[in-house]
């Protein structure tokens, strides 16, 4: 084939490619019918999503209601949590300190933050900071979640600096991939030691003011009017009702952001301009070789080989996961707090980006599921899978298992004997290395759970079987009930205490199975 031939070629090629493209967009009424029919589905209150396609802004809307109690409706501008979204905005703000020369990727963190100090030696000499973003400490799921799950509770960030000495590893060092929030709030404080100021106000001065999310917070009580802030809902326990707004601890850099899809449609654009903004794209927030960083694989996760995408590779980057689809890398993430749930995901060599921000647990997770990957799939010119009606079945699947287990083990409550026990053995003040006192009491003649250090963990204790009982928190925003499950000397008096959740459905951070409680007080 001659050079003329071959250019002809190419050239019609990638003309039917683009206007196979823009066949395959989904419209604007199509986004609209989807969301509606996932929201009633999934019994959500409001959503909100935004697109942004080939540099530009094309659609910015709000579904449902922010409240249903006050009925107000979801606008483009309306916000929510968007949880771990926010570790993204964590890795970008230690990208411009790298920029700066105030610190790289591979400082030692006990430079920084000198009383750091991981469960062994080698590990603590050797954590960098890149180890803070990537979830492979040789931890375990969660790990010390329960710290600020639920919320409400009292630790610092010293004492969270000082936790990770008492976990078990559950895996050797760099070697296995494990979902941790613990390590990113540390990054909040390398931010703050390095920078002098709060992760809070770095990201608020630094990201969101340059970016134009002028709507956007970087923690809740920087917002002074919240008449268009979406109240957090959940479904778990029957009818839908309002939760209460999650209020962290130390800082916000794991999970921390208020924001909405008109503003993150300017955070997915710095992405997919590979750091740059402004009306020419003459600003830069971060270099390409900063991107390039954040956008590698440092964690390798196992494939998805649905032939659907044909994907080859998967992991974690620095705030982002990782793999491609159809050919096209692609750059995700979810987030998830009581009541909010919230997924971002970018196809750069689409220039695409889909942001689905939903204010109800737990059907928000089907929801920004199958709204975000219709979108994704028209883009890649892929047949209407019904995401909506796949995630949907493996909702209600799952949310029978759950309910039939928890059933079981309170239907067991109710008919079990405890007239053989002597319940004074149980009574006492018990202690874990990390998470502080608890309590086991008398309350009107039931055995009662109390934490000192997180006041929404307390409740009444249920005799079940063996040397266990079930707890039923009073905090009942999140499914989190747990076994209490005590070891007896040899004249039958309780010396410590292992927990677990009861639900397969329980949230991971709520880590119960972390704790090692010690009796200290009888």
């Amino acid at each position: 084939m001659n050079n003329l031939k071959f250019s002809l070629v190419v050239t019609l090629l990638f003309a039917f490619m683009s206007i196979s493209s823009v066949q395959a967009q989904i419209s604007s009424k199509e986004v609209d019918r989807l969301v509606e029919n996932a929201m009633a589905k999934f019994n959500v209150a409001g959503v909100s999503v935004g697109i942004v396609k080939d540099g530009k802004i094309i659609h910015t809307k709000g579904y449902g209601v922010k409240s249903i109690e006050t009925k107000k409706k979801v606008n483009k501008h309306t916000n929510f949590a968007i949880a771990s979204n926010s570790k993204a905005f964590t890795t970008a703000a230690l990208a411009i300190l790298v920029e700066e020369g105030k610190l790289s990727w591979q400082d030692k963190v006990k430079d920084h933050i000198p009383e750091f100090k991981m469960y062994n030696s080698y590990v603590t000499e050797n954590f960098n900071i890149q180890d803070l973003l990537t979830h492979r400490s040789g931890l375990g799921l969660g790990v010390g979640d329960l710290m600020f799950f639920p919320d409400g509770a009292s630790f610092t960030i010293d004492d969270i600096l000082s936790s990770f000495q008492y976990f078990k590893p559950q895996s050797a060092f760099r070697t296995k991939f494990d979902y941790d929030n613990l390590l990113y709030i540390v990054a909040g404080e390398v931010i703050a030691r390095v920078s002098g100021i709060s992760w809070e106000d770095f990201i608020q001065k630094q990201i969101l003011n340059p970016l134009d999310m002028n709507n956007s917070y970087s923690s809740l009580s920087k917002i002074e009017d919240k008449s268009n802030l979406a109240s957090p809902h959940t479904t778990e326990f029957g009818a839908m009702r309002i939760s209460s707004q999650f209020k962290h601890v130390a800082n916000g850099a794991a999970g921390g952001i208020i924001s909405n899809v008109d503003d993150l449609c300017n955070w997915m654009l710095v992405q997919l301009n590979h750091g740059k903004y402004g009306e020419n794209l003459e600003e830069q927030l971060f270099t390409e070789v900063s991107q390039d960083e954040m956008w590698k694989i440092h964690t390798v996760l196992p494939v998805n080989r649905d032939p659907r995408y044909n994907s080859h590779f998967a992991g974690y980057g620095l705030g982002w996961g990782l793999t491609d689809v159809k050919g096209n890398l692609s750059v995700s993430h979810t987030g998830g707090l009581p009541g909010m749930l919230s997924r971002t995901v970018m196809i750069p060599d689409l220039e695409l980006g889909v942001v689905v921000l939903t204010n109800t647990a737990n059907g928000g997770a089907g929801v920004f599921r199958a709204v975000s990957q219709s979108i994704v799939d028209s883009y890649l010119g892929l047949d209407d899978f019904n995401w909506t009606d796949y995630y949907y079945e493996r909702y209600i699947k799952s949310e029978n298992n759950s309910d039939q287990v928890s059933a079981k083990v309170w239907e067991i409550v109710g008919s079990a004997n405890s007239d053989h026990l002597n319940f004074n053995d149980y009574i006492g003040v018990y202690e874990d290395d990390w998470f502080g006192k608890i309590e086991i009491f008398m309350n009107d003649n039931q055995l009662w759970f109390k934490s000192y250090r997180s006041p929404k963990l307390n409740g009444p204790m249920s005799y079940y079987k063996a040397n266990t009982f079930a707890i039923k928190w009073e905090y009942q925003d999140m499914i989190a009930d747990a076994f209490a499950l005590f070891n007896l000397d040899e004249e039958g008096k309780t010396q410590s205490i292992k927990m677990k959740g009861i639900s397969p459905n329980i949230d991971f951070s709520f880590d119960f199975q972390d704790l090692d409680l010690i009796r200290v007080e009888n």
